[in-house]
């Protein structure tokens, strides 16, 4: 930010604090929403963590804090919270927690420097994996610290397993008494959309940890402040959560609409399009269908060796699903180092149907893609199958859609099936919306 407006920032501060857009009509009994001051006559959209550091991060000051992070906590000016906690000799950043897919991305310098020992080389804080290595930070690390500080960039959909980590996390600090600070970004898929199933009981895994519906319509303030006073943790533990909320950002904004720099939050390099189509297309890892993998159109295409797409496009042409347009293609997936998984059909040529964007407001990702692979399964009964474990049920949040296909029924009713789902949770929610 300009000088200009800091200076506008810590008038504004010092004098009064409105509340502006985050006026809430609901209490909380576990969680507080920090004031933030009306900035609405800036006409930009301004990250929890912006409006920290316009704070000049009081509230971390001569704090011992561990962060739960990823290269995806950045300022409008793309400078990434560890490197402006830097220039702030009264934090001290004790440790680092990392969710699925590590602290940085694999093609960014920081990764290479960490070295052998998992040490941050910004602040020398060792870097603690809470996914792959422990579920929980350990207790020689809630010992040592004042505060947790959360800054990551969700999704809009609730396939990432980075919620579920965060929840364990909640549970570490409620059961050693530690504060938990989150810094809120926008939902860059809109607040106002809410699209696909609730998870059942017994359908519940990291990928659908929550009573979240696929497209849920949050910010990870209001999913967080969900979490905790709902007490959807073990044993309905509570932490003493305090919320930043986002400054100037309304429901119905796409993520490209707010000026905010993007660092894509999951593998592959992925682009606001994308990301819509992710929303549909992760269910796809359930299945033994290529979606792009390999590609330089990750999420964008369905593809195997064994598809006919020719009839496949006449069919799913014949049900006008809105805002996209298919097309049909060869393609060769080809793994790369920035991939931690080799592609699904590596090296082979795969026939595909690539899905193009055409109007982002219409478009309907889930209905999209599962006609795709209802009728996929449909066209292709011997060389279409789930993957083992019925896994696309997890990611799915229930039997309901291989039930679907099993019974033979069209792709375009299907739909109706998460409808109620999706009324319920839109009724649910509206106590924990920090926004308009």
């Amino acid at each position: 930010m300009n000088n200009f407006v800091n200076i506008v920032f810590l008038c504004i501060i010092s004098s009064n604090f409105a509340s502006g857009q985050s006026s809430l009509k609901y209490s909380y009994d576990y969680s507080t929403i920090v004031p933030v001051p009306d900035l609405s006559f800036l006409n930009k959209v301004y990250t929890g963590l912006d409006i920290l550091e316009q704070m000049d991060f009081s509230s971390l000051k001569d704090k011992n804090i561990a962060i739960l992070t990823n290269s995806t906590a950045v300022n409008r000016n793309s400078e990434h919270l560890l490197d402006i906690l830097k220039r702030n000799s009264s934090i001290n950043v004790s440790y680092l927690l990392a969710m699925e897919h590590g602290l940085w991305n694999t093609d960014d310098k920081r990764a290479k420097m960490m070295g052998r020992d998992n040490v941050d080389p910004v602040h020398n804080a060792p870097i603690i994996d809470i996914f792959n290595k422990y579920v929980y930070p350990p207790h020689w690390v809630m010992d040592k610290i004042d505060l947790v500080l959360v800054d990551f960039q969700i999704t809009g959909s609730r396939y990432p397993t980075y919620l579920a980590t965060m929840s364990k996390l909640f549970e570490s600090a409620s059961e050693f008494d530690v504060p938990v600070l989150i810094l809120d970004r926008p939902n860059p898929l809109r607040g106002d959309i809410i699209d696909g199933p609730i998870p059942r009981t017994g359908y519940q895994s990291y990928e659908a940890y929550h009573l979240l519906p696929i497209r849920h319509g949050l910010t990870l303030g209001e999913v967080s402040l969900m979490i905790n006073e709902m007490g959807w943790t073990k044993d309905s533990k509570r932490i003493k959560l305090s919320i930043i909320p986002v400054a100037n950002w309304s429901r119905d904004m796409w993520y490209d609409e707010t000026d905010l720099p993007w660092k894509t939050p999951i593998p592959f390099k992925i682009n606001h399009k994308s990301l819509l189509l992710y929303c549909g297309m992760d269910l796809l890892r359930g299945t033994n269908l290529n979606m792009g993998f390999g590609t330089d159109m990750p999420y964008s295409i369905i593809g195997a060796p064994w598809l006919e797409t020719s009839f496949l496009l006449e069919k799913i042409n014949e049900l006008s699903l809105p805002g996209v347009a298919f097309k049909a293609l060869k393609y060769r997936p080809l793994g790369t180092i920035y991939q931690n998984r080799v592609p699904r059909y590596d090296g082979q040529s795969c026939s595909g149907i690539q899905l193009i964007l055409k109007d982002r407001n219409l478009f309907n990702p889930l209905l999209t893609v599962t006609s795709l692979m209802l009728l996929i399964e449909q066209l292709h009964p011997r060389h279409f199958r789930w993957e083992d474990g019925n896994y696309v049920d997890k990611l799915f949040g229930s039997n309901e859609l291989t039930l679907f296909a099993a019974q033979k029924k069209s792709p375009i009713d299907l739909a109706a099936i998460w409808a109620m789902d999706v009324y319920k949770f839109s009724e649910f929610r509206k106590p924990f919306l920090l926004y308009k």
